[in-house]
């Protein structure tokens, strides 16, 4: 690898390590908020862990889409999903974050990122239907096992992501066991009501 090729590479992972402080809605289980870099993670994991249960899909693409889905957040950060309007358009906002974000990257290697990005974004293909299906069910499954605050909102999160989780049959099954935890905890916190 060319030294130009690696000075920009190291710059962009300096950028992206924005993601680790960049704070997302949820909390972990000790009650601290969780990064974007963490949810990142443990999706990646997710799909490294379920990978073989998607029949014909290419696991790695799935694991590199899982990567740069939310790496436009380095810049702006979250929107989390219950303060999303129409006024806002996330979507566009991460793009652009994200233009920037890889503007050192070796051109082959920034138009790789930025196309896998656009691959989740559109749900162009298998890989990236499941991302995003899988992405929801980290968000939920966190929201479940976090020590969120007192008037944490449970019973947004049985709606949240219904269309991206019922895309595949294991996704729902997931999903149908993680609204079962999450009417548990509304229940448990009184939100419920």
């Amino acid at each position: 690898m060319p030294g130009d090729r690696i000075l920009g590479a190291l710059q962009f992972l300096k950028e992206a390590e924005r993601l680790k402080s960049t704070l997302r809605s949820g909390y972990t289980s000790t009650g601290r908020p969780e990064s974007v870099a963490e949810h990142t993670w443990r999706l990646c994991l997710m799909a490294l862990v379920l990978a073989d249960e998607f029949e014909g899909i290419d696991a790695l693409r799935l694991i590199k889409l899982c990567i740069v889905h939310d790496l436009g957040e380095a810049l702006s950060g979250d929107i989390p999903a219950v303060m999303q309007t129409d006024g806002i358009n996330k979507s566009a906002r991460e793009r652009a974050d994200l233009e920037q974000l890889t503007q050192a990257l070796d051109p082959a290697k920034r138009m790789e990122v930025l196309s896998l990005w656009e691959e989740y974004e559109a749900a162009a293909t298998s890989e990236a239907v499941l991302a995003k299906g899988l992405d929801k069910l980290e968000t939920i499954l966190q929201h479940v096992q976090g020590q969120n605050p007192a008037d944490f909102d449970y019973a947004f999160n049985l709606g949240y992501g219904q269309k991206q989780t019922s895309a595949h049959p294991l996704l729902a099954e997931i999903r149908a066991l993680l609204d079962k935890e999450t009417r548990a905890r509304a229940e448990a916190s009184g939100s419920d009501r």
